[in-house]
């Protein structure tokens, strides 16, 4: 007996996202001072955790804990943060606000929230009158958490994709507006959902059409460049400080796992920004993928079905960054969203 793959694109106003594994909720929290802010997936009972790091400029927090070798098998809240590593003060605030809930891992002395993080680059992103220096820090975390739902959480323009761009290798005037977006992919009874912001220095395609879809610009900014078959072509532009990118998300099922399963999801996810950022992991990005396994569904997991269903999300929650966001001015010029290009 088969069963039937159902994909819940972000797109879909219907669709779904990683809240719809049991047992997660998520908040978003943008800063009126300026176009950044942060992005909590919450774990109230806790869920094994995991990470993988790809990119070569990551910034995170209690990643080491995360090893399958390590004492701590659970984690209660995974934070995503712009503001680069201004941004990791956030978690802070996610961990005083579930320490006022009494969730954390129990010492003996009093629980301690367990709250892996990474963060992404977008500190140029600042639009006439705003504050330069306004960064997500402990209140932006602690707001997250009080914001968060088991609802279908936004997407484009709030929280960790709020000052995300892509497109940037050939410099921050031909590149266009990044995202954060979701997506879920659900077959028999195991859920895979994604939360994806991206920020990265390449751009992103649609792998079922094979189209660029969001990135760098011609020079004359009317059309996309392809950076990749630009690179291959030869040509160089102005190349970004390593750091200034990244693409970070959170993959999470209701299967149970172990932390040794649950890397291999992480690492899986991966390929799902191989298929849909291009180039993806470069040396400017920072790329950082969590994977939380909540343990809802007590079926013996196939690891094979949830790896393939862990890159399928990834791909969609990308896209679903990319599709949903919106263009915005900024003291450089216009940053263009894939939405002015394609109607979407």
């Amino acid at each position: 007996m088969t069963s039937e793959m159902i994909v819940n694109s972000g797109s879909d106003p219907h669709s779904g996202s990683i809240v719809d594994v049991p047992g997660l909720q998520v908040g978003h929290w943008t800063l009126d001072e300026r176009l950044t802010g942060c992005s909590v997936v919450l774990a109230p009972a806790g869920a094994v955790g995991a990470v993988d790091v790809r990119g070569a400029a990551p910034g995170t927090r209690e990643t080491d804990l995360l090893d399958p070798a390590n004492l701590v098998e659970k984690v209660h809240a995974v934070l995503l943060s712009g503001g680069s590593a201004f941004g990791l003060n956030a978690a802070t605030g996610v961990m005083r606000w579930l320490e006022e809930q009494d969730i954390g891992f129990e010492t003996g002395y009093g629980r301690v929230p367990i709250v892996p993080a990474a963060v992404l680059f977008d500190l140029p992103v600042v639009r006439p009158g705003e504050d330069p220096k306004a960064r997500p820090g402990d209140a932006a975390g602690y707001a997250a958490c009080q914001m968060a739902s088991n609802q279908k959480p936004a997407a484009g323009n709030v929280g960790a994709g709020a000052g995300a761009c892509v497109g940037k290798l050939f410099g921050l005037d031909r590149c266009m507006k990044g995202g954060i977006g979701n997506a879920s992919v659900q077959v028999g009874p195991w859920i895979v959902g994604a939360l994806v912001a991206c920020n990265a220095v390449g751009d992103v395609i649609d792998p079922q059409t094979g189209q660029v879809i969001a990135g760098a610009r011609t020079a004359d900014g009317k059309n996309l460049l392809n950076t990749q078959q630009a690179l291959l072509n030869g040509e160089r532009g102005s190349r970004p400080l390593p750091g200034t990118n990244t693409t970070i998300g959170v993959v999470a099922t209701n299967a149970t796992l172990t932390k040794a399963q649950a890397k291999r999801l992480a690492m899986s996810a991966h390929d799902g920004l191989a298929r849909s950022i291009r180039p993806a992991h470069t040396p400017l990005d920072g790329d950082t993928l969590f994977a939380l396994a909540t343990g809802t569904e007590d079926s013996p997991a196939d690891l094979m079905l949830l790896a393939v269903m862990a890159a399928e999300a990834t791909v969609l929650a990308t896209v679903d960054a990319i599709r949903q966001a919106h263009g915005i001015s900024t003291h450089w010029g216009e940053v263009t969203a894939a939405r002015d290009l394609w109607k979407v």
